[in-house]
């Protein structure tokens, strides 16, 4: 398949091979390709070591300490960490509050921050979502009473995920109850030891703590914490949901995904179901690349400085539905193995342990990717998008 990179953009997409294979550990890399979720120091250990090369903000500009790199490149090496089976760098930090604080926030704010972000002293968690606000994220509840000196914040958030590695916070809070929707709405940022904020955990489909609820009681939070001007928070959630959309496709973890379903199919031998697998599994490929080929016509408009405008929401809509595609094919290829009850962190030589130790990872995989047709502004708001912006309905 030829994608037409010119020679330098190939030459880069090899340099970062090259250093997934000789910077990315070997136990890191079988926890992600293995679906076991990593710990914080993990996380860590991974953010540090891009950090050290330089290539922890990709999409940053060099004067804060990004790469400054082109969208293609940002392509590239974002498929080729996948591949390589790298894990995703927590995205709250580096990839959503950083750009929104480059846009919106004080010079005091940003000498602050950013650096703290790029070196992962901070650890930060996204409080959006609230009960009876997810989608309809304007109509949330949580309030914060504003004081000369600050804010006395008052609420709940839910879905925060990652909120127990946290030590920071970005939060939308209301903070005049008397404008209407968007309006009245403040950005703030917390300290997640403060007092008054609890952390709940949310036990998921797959049993794993991954989100979490988060309670705010008489939080105070310093005036200098707001970020752009006061009832305009909206302004920054816009700006900073914008960003990355290009990649929310998420294609190159699919294309690993479909070598191991492959490789899960070939293991049938010639059963008489495998027949009708094969053709669905050629049918999911087909689609990825088509899709991966929409993907690299928006990112050739974006490199051209083009205008791609609601264009992403169908990447969202057709990435969320292939990745469960490929993570429902997989558990129907494993047949009776997927009903494998097995701890996937328990370590074992017996080559049938190994066995049943995948499968169960994959059910969980299987479990847990339910929700990435919600998360990010679900596909039902996504097609809403298209038919207003890009339909004229």
């Amino acid at each position: 398949m030829d994608l037409n990179f010119s020679p330098e953009e190939e030459a880069f997409r090899l340099e970062v091979r090259r250093f997934a294979q000789e910077h990315l550990p070997a136990h890191l890399q079988a926890k992600v390709r293995g679906h076991i979720p990593l710990t914080r120091d993990e996380y860590l250990q991974w953010h540090r070591s891009l950090a050290a090369k330089g290539w922890m903000a990709p999409h940053w500009p060099v004067e804060h300490g990004g790469c400054g790199w082109s969208p293609v490149q940002i392509h590239l090496f974002d498929e080729e960490m996948d591949l390589a089976g790298a894990p995703r760098v927590a995205a709250f930090g580096p990839k959503l509050l950083a750009p929104m604080l480059m846009a919106f926030g004080t010079p005091e704010q940003k000498a602050y921050y950013l650096p703290r972000i790029l070196s992962a002293e901070d650890w930060w968690c996204q409080g959006y979502s609230e009960p009876g606000a997810g989608s309809d994220l304007a109509s949330l509840k949580t309030r914060a009473e504003v004081r000369e000196d600050g804010f006395v914040v008052n609420g709940q958030k839910t879905w925060t995920t990652l909120a127990q590695h946290a030590n920071k916070i970005f939060c939308l809070v209301r903070t005049d109850s008397s404008a209407v929707k968007q309006k009245g709405i403040s950005f703030l940022l917390m300290d997640m030891d403060s007092p008054g904020i609890t952390v709940r955990p949310i036990i998921t489909l797959d049993g794993e703590h991954e989100v979490n609820e988060v309670f705010f009681e008489n939080v105070f939070v310093p005036r200098e914490n707001l970020v752009g001007e006061l009832h305009e928070g909206w302004a920054c959630a816009k700006y900073l949901l914008g960003h990355e959309r290009l990649h929310i496709g998420q294609i190159g973890r699919s294309k690993r995904e479909l070598q191991l379903l492959k490789r899960i199919v070939r293991g049938q031998g010639d059963a008489p179901h495998t027949a009708r697998l094969r053709e669905r599994v050629a049918e999911v490929e087909i689609d990825l690349l088509a899709l991966e080929y929409t993907n690299l016509r928006l990112v050739s408009e974006a490199q051209a400085g083009g205008e791609i405008g609601s264009q992403p929401s169908i990447l969202k809509i057709k990435g969320s539905e292939l990745a469960q595609a490929i993570s429902e094919l997989m558990v129907e290829a494993l047949g009776p193995r997927a009903l494998s009850f097995v701890d996937t962190r328990i370590e074992s030589q017996d080559p049938l342990h190994a066995e049943l130790r995948e499968a169960a990872a994959i059910v969980r995989q299987y479990l847990n990717w339910r929700k990435i047709s919600i998360f990010g502004g679900s596909n039902e708001i996504q097609k809403n998008i298209l038919s207003k912006a890009a339909l004229g309905l």
